[in-house]
């Protein structure tokens, strides 16, 4: 599917939900929404693996047919006429996409309840949901569903309600699906795209779930070209990355994307998330996008707290750690850091950031679980950079030990949940040179009507600037450990680099000799049009003299 088709399935798809959310909070939809497309994928996704199984055991049978025998898909005609083959072509399933689904709650059987408004739509779309999160994965899919609530009174008082209300929404999704490919891929592309367009709508609680493309592109790239080889260029295979707030999983998803476009492979996707029905939408987001269950693990809990068992192993030999880490935590998250904290592992060299922001808690949790050769990108409010106190003591460690490598500084307004301005910090445990290189991207944007952007060529520019670790006046600058000594080691970026534009020195003979010969030619024109007005017998005009 090309990106203008892409694009359109995903305008199509926002139309429906703006259509038909009616008094529904866009939260509560987009979960509902979100759901059906991924119904969508696993059911296409099942079917394609299924006749692929099967081969000429699969009925070849045309759609007015199946509504002949009133089954929805061939599949279901298959398991009718085959019952006994039923278990081992379900055990072949599991082995191969890893999971199942019966023929009544694929999605055409579940759109074909919907067209004709059956009353049995909301029972059978219940039992599937059960049925996908209980039995369908042999992995833990347990809870997929569980924020979707398809009693709640928000689709209707009766039953008889709920069920009408679903068979429109689901009607209308296959109705706009069916304008285009069933190319399974652009399925995630349409996902990720109503990710954002809910995000814009949702204010504050966007930040729970959503990293502004714009943003995550950047990330993706540091962590990208850290990558790399460094004599040869080539890309290298990263075992693991990792995002600690990963939110609907976008940033981790486009770090895989750029990784894999570059040559490269990644091995495994890690993710936590505190949010349950966030944290749902990125196991859906990441096997919307082609990431088997077995190439990612997302874990449901709290990063500053570490209640995922496999991060509170206590053999370094066996501790996690990571080629990559990204993130966007929520900014200066107001958190309680315990005596116990403050023995944490995690913590203890460094010492716990402030309760009024948990900001560098963050950072310290990803950097400890950073492998020595990593790289980790992360995503902060100014105030981490020049903020005393405790935040002042875990900076000083950190630029002492020489663990910060690159400070951006990008322009405000850029998400939709704070028009703050944010920075990006880079850290590496064996950082190479000895200085801080400071980007002040701040000035650079498009200015938009409700949130600024960043270009291909904004994006380029940082990108490029940091690879290279290039130098430009009232831009970027490589500033060494002493300099940021001398400053305290505060890293506020207007420190390091001036944005003023130096007053242009005045030539003052040269600027005398344009005047003298703006006299002269006024002079000469006075006198030529004074000719013309004498001949018109008209009052002269004054000298200039």
């Amino acid at each position: 599917m090309t990106e203008q088709n892409q694009k359109q399935l995903g305008n199509t798809l926002w139309s429906i939900a703006d259509q038909l959310r009616g008094a529904m909070d866009a939260d509560d939809f987009r979960d509902y929404m979100l759901s059906f497309l991924f119904l969508r994928y696993l059911s296409d996704n099942y079917e394609t693996a299924a006749k692929k199984e099967l081969g000429r055991d699969y009925p070849d049978i045309a759609s007015d047919v199946l509504r002949e025998t009133g089954a929805s898909t061939p599949l279901q005609v298959w398991y009718e006429e085959n019952m006994n083959d039923v278990p081992a072509f379900e055990k072949q399933m599991r082995r191969k996409v890893h999971y199942v689904i019966q023929p009544a709650h694929l999605w055409n059987s579940i759109a074909n309840l919907a067209r004709t408004q059956n009353a049995e739509l909301l029972n059978t779309l219940q039992a599937g949901f059960k049925y996908i999160e209980t039995e369908s994965f042999e992995s833990t899919f347990q809870g997929l569903f569980s924020e979707i609530d398809l009693s709640s009174p928000k689709l209707g008082k009766k039953y008889e309600d709920r069920n009408a209300k679903l068979c429109t929404i689901i009607q209308k999704i296959a109705e706009g699906l069916a304008e285009f490919s069933t190319d399974i891929d652009a399925l995630g592309d349409a996902y990720e795209y109503l990710i954002g367009q809910f995000a814009a709508g949702s204010g504050k609680k966007a930040g729970e779930f959503y990293t502004p493309q714009q943003i995550s592109d950047i990330l993706s790239a540091i962590v990208t070209l850290d990558s790399q080889e460094p004599k040869t260029g080539t890309k290298k295979r990263l075992e693991s990355v990792m995002d600690f707030a990963c939110g609907s999983g976008s940033l981790l998803l486009n770090v895989r994307k750029k990784v894999n476009k570059a040559g490269g492979t990644i091995g495994k996707i890690f993710g936590q998330e505190k949010n349950i029905t966030t944290y749902n939408l990125a196991r859906m987001n990441m096997l919307l996008h082609g990431v088997k269950d077995t190439e990612f693990e997302i874990f449901h809990g709290d990063t500053l707290l570490n209640e995922w068992d496999m991060m509170r192993e206590q053999n370094p030999a066996k501790k996690p750690s990571f080629d990559a880490i990204v993130a966007n935590p929520p900014f200066s998250y107001r958190w309680e850091p315990t005596d116990a904290l403050a023995d944490d592992v995690r913590f203890k060299s460094h010492g716990l950031a402030p309760k009024s922001a948990a900001d560098f808690a963050f950072l310290l949790h990803g950097f400890h679980f950073l492998k020595d050769e990593g790289v980790m990108a992360i995503i902060l409010p100014h105030g981490v950079l020049f903020r005393g106190g405790a935040e002042e003591r875990i900076r000083t460690k950190l630029l002492k030990d020489g663990h910060i490598d690159t400070v951006i500084g990008l322009p405000a307004n850029l998400f939709y949940s704070t028009g703050i301005p944010v920075c990006i910090l880079v850290l590496k445990k064996c950082k190479k040179p000895d200085d801080v290189l400071f980007i002040n991207a701040a000035e650079h944007f498009v200015k938009g009507k409700r949130q600024n952007q960043l270009t291909k060529e904004h994006i380029n520019r940082i990108v490029d600037t940091y690879q290279f670790r290039k130098e430009e006046p009232r831009y970027a600058r490589r500033v060494d450990m002493a300099e940021i000594e001398k400053n305290d080691f505060n890293l506020n970026i207007s420190r390091y680099i001036s944005t003023t534009v130096a007053e242009e020195e005045i030539d003052l003979a040269a600027t005398h000799v344009r005047l003298v010969d703006i006299e002269r030619a006024i002079q000469i024109a006075t006198a030529k049009h004074n000719a013309f007005l004498k001949e018109l017998g008209k009052p002269l005009l004054p000298s200039a003299d």
